[in-house]
């Protein structure tokens, strides 16, 4: 007979957490003890110490935006804790309460009926949370960069037509010298650098709105170049940070960084989501479901009406996209000649989401068996020789031929 023991459902908002309690036994019935805690660190604290009196072994909570964590944290080694989603709880139409929600969350747990998120240790949280501040950081380097390509444009300055990057070595110096108050178009193309593409006479041609530029335009500049050094500077210290703590896995991010399409920025950002092993995943397919590059099946009457993939980690499916979209243009790789023949009957971008399918279970091998890449590319391997040639001998006797398969012959010494 299966022992009783005691869960707790947390239903978790901004302000208020509402909690309920309950035996489990083989029975199946549940009475359940409320409460309600606020959300700040002493009320964190009473709920820890009121679920150690209650001697709770399980407590389920839903994932509701971040406000989890901060819970999740506080009872995080006190007792066994999942994180459901919260569409996989969600209450029929006009039954929705928060002690309500919170018992529904017991008894579908008990059933097994809930979709469990995975929660990694606190030390991979902490990779997590670096990478992807450094991840926003960049993002945001490049919308301003899209930003102060419009301000040239409405100060009439055309150095985008000449220079293909606007943060380079040669544009920064001629946008500080214009913010610094220098005026003489020719001058500034000067502080060019001399592989520029762009002759000075083109750059002094696009810079010719310069002496016409207001007090304010020039002051405005100026922000944007700050902002932009604040957030390289940013950006530097972060990547430093990640270093030093990836520094024990790196072997790990060498192996990923060897992968076409991937870099030493991208294999952190994976060693950080799945983990240096990938060792919560028992299987390449177990980690491609959890990424949500695999195939998606809606059945109903045994008829598959959607093949669409399923949600998944964001993060690795844009790290995965970007992989394969990368990988393809590696010339004489073997992701260039799978996509060569997947393109003409699949189509771009479902070509695009089977190189990322590829990718995923390449990197859980990579990890999991502490394996190297070896990059064969347009070699075949014996095997796949013999069987393109076996089954060619069955093509031509079924159209009739009498094929003698030629036998192996000794090397001369």
């Amino acid at each position: 007979m299966k022992q009783a023991y005691r869960v707790a459902g947390i239903d978790v908002h901004k302000s208020m957490l509402a909690v309920v309690i309950t035996d489990v036994s083989a029975e199946g019935e549940f009475h359940f003890e409320r409460r309600k805690f606020g959300t700040v660190d002493s009320q964190l604290k009473a709920l820890s110490e009121w679920l150690s009196e209650q001697q709770v072994q399980e407590a389920v909570m839903e994932s509701t935006a971040q406000y989890w964590k901060p819970v999740w944290r506080q009872l995080e080694g006190q007792c066994k804790l999942h994180l459901a989603q919260a569409q996989s709880n969600r209450a029929p139409r006009g039954r929705k309460g928060d002690f309500r929600d919170a018992e529904r969350l017991v008894k579908r747990h008990v059933a097994g009926e809930l979709i469990l998120s995975f929660v990694p240790d606190v030390e991979q949280r902490l990779w997590r949370t670096v990478t992807r501040t450094k991840y926003q950081l960049t993002r945001d380097r490049v919308r301003l960069q899209n930003q102060l390509e419009a301000f040239l444009e409405d100060a009439r300055l055309k150095l985008g037509t000449c220079v293909s990057d606007l943060l380079g070595v040669s544009s920064q110096r001629i946008l500080r010298a214009v913010a610094d108050g220098q005026t003489d178009p020719h001058f500034l193309a000067t502080l060019a650098e001399e592989n520029l593409r762009a002759t000075p006479e083109q750059l002094a041609d696009a810079l010719t709105a310069v002496p016409s530029l207001s007090r304010l335009h020039r002051d405005i500049l100026k922000l944007f170049l700050d902002r932009f050094d604040l957030l390289d500077s940013q950006i530097q210290k972060l990547h430093r940070q990640i270093a030093q703590a990836l520094h024990s896995h790196q072997q790990a991010v060498v192996r990923l960084a060897a992968i076409p399409g991937l870099a030493v920025d991208s294999a952190q950002q994976i060693v950080a989501e799945v983990g240096p092993t990938a060792a919560t995943f028992p299987s390449p397919q177990h980690l491609a479901s959890w990424v949500g590059v695999c195939p998606g099946r809606e059945e109903s009457a045994e008829v598959s009406k959607s093949n669409r993939s399923p949600k998944g980690n964001r993060t690795m499916r844009r790290l995965l996209n970007q992989a394969a979209n990368a990988a393809i243009k590696s010339q004489g790789s073997i992701f260039q000649l799978h996509y060569r023949r997947m393109v003409i009957r699949m189509g771009h971008n479902k070509a695009i989401w089977a190189i990322a399918h590829r990718l995923c279970k390449l990197v859980w091998t990579l990890l999991h068996r502490g394996l190297d890449y070896i990059e064969y590319g347009a070699e075949r391997s014996v095997q796949a020789l013999q069987r393109r040639t076996a089954k060619q001998l069955r093509q031509l006797r079924a159209l009739g031929y009498h094929i003698i398969p030629p036998t192996k012959t000794e090397p001369s010494a």
